[in-house]
């Protein structure tokens, strides 16, 4: 287990995040007479509150020991890690344990979306659906998605990938006048994926390819920020209904559970409503197969 890779992710997750609190904030006298030549806290300071040897926590910085269960519940808690970031950090401990008695499996670059799912794709006609893959690949959509946002067919399918289009197709920086906090919550999404699978190559590529194209992925990735999200409200600005703000929901279908649906509604009786079930009215009358051309990666 010593020095493997989920250790050392989690020797710098700590790192950043005690690079962000102050003594104030954790209830540390300032020392007026010490001048502090590190950003945030010291690693002595995290150790005096978490009640663990100085050496002790050094080590598990640099991704030498794994903390037993009791000393990653203090340092949560010291550390101020919400339930995201706690999870990130138990999880790094649990997958470095499993990598220490067996070769982690390997995944499937791109999985066969699920009979089922590709049926209820073509049931629902006033409610865009997405079925998202591992590192949210978009593996499957239903003609109001691909209005409401993309036209998903015109993208490679080796490039499908909801986080890279993101990124690298203007045209979504448009249709999300509140980009940024879209992106960084991809790049936390993907941070927490990448915790749980981090020998996955394609993950690995993904996030190499962004690395060099974005530089805000670049600097946000080196953050080390994580996030799970299974619902949320986003704002589009669509070009032929205008601004619409849309609820999304995710259902994970146990007969694969690395296939999600999302879902997209509206409230109704309200303006977004009006405004989608206009773009369905739309969608309709084009049918599946003849939607209009539209933004492209």
């Amino acid at each position: 287990m010593t020095g493997s890779a989920h250790l050392r992710e989690l020797g710098e997750f700590l790192r950043h995040r005690r690079g962000e609190l102050t003594p104030a904030q954790v209830g540390l006298p300032e020392r007026a007479h010490t001048r502090r030549r590190v950003r945030g806290l010291r690693r002595e300071e995290v150790a005096e509150l978490a009640a663990i040897s100085t050496d002790y926590y050094v080590r598990i910085e640099q991704g030498r020991l794994a903390p037993s269960p009791p000393v990653l519940d203090s340092l949560a808690r010291e550390l101020r890690l919400d339930a995201d970031q706690r999870t990130y950090a138990e999880g790094l401990v649990a997958q470095a344990a499993r990598t220490g008695h067996r070769t982690t499996p390997r995944r499937s670059p791109r999985p066969h979306v699920h009979p089922h799912l590709t049926r209820l794709l073509g049931q629902l006609t006033t409610t865009p659906a997405i079925v998202f893959g591992p590192r949210l690949d978009i593996l499957a959509w239903n003609p109001l998605a691909a209005e409401l946002l993309c036209d998903f067919a015109a993208v490679p399918e080796s490039e499908r990938n909801y986080i890279r289009m993101v990124f690298t197709d203007p045209a979504m920086r448009d249709i999300y006048p509140d980009w940024e906090d879209v992106a960084r919550t991809c790049v936390e999404v993907l941070r927490m994926e990448a915790g749980t699978h981090p020998a996955d190559p394609a993950l690995t590529a993904l996030v190499g390819e962004l690395a060099v194209a974005d530089r805000q992925f670049r600097a946000w990735w080196a953050e080390h920020r994580v996030a799970h999200q299974d619902f949320g409200s986003k704002r589009i600005a669509h070009p032929a209904v205008g601004e619409l703000t849309l609820d999304w929901d995710t259902f994970r279908y146990a007969g694969s559970p690395e296939q999600q649906l999302v879902l997209w509604s509206a409230e109704p009786g309200t303006p977004d409503a009006e405004r989608l079930s206009a773009l369905a009215r739309g969608t309709a009358r084009h049918g599946a197969g003849d939607l209009p051309e539209r933004r492209r990666a």
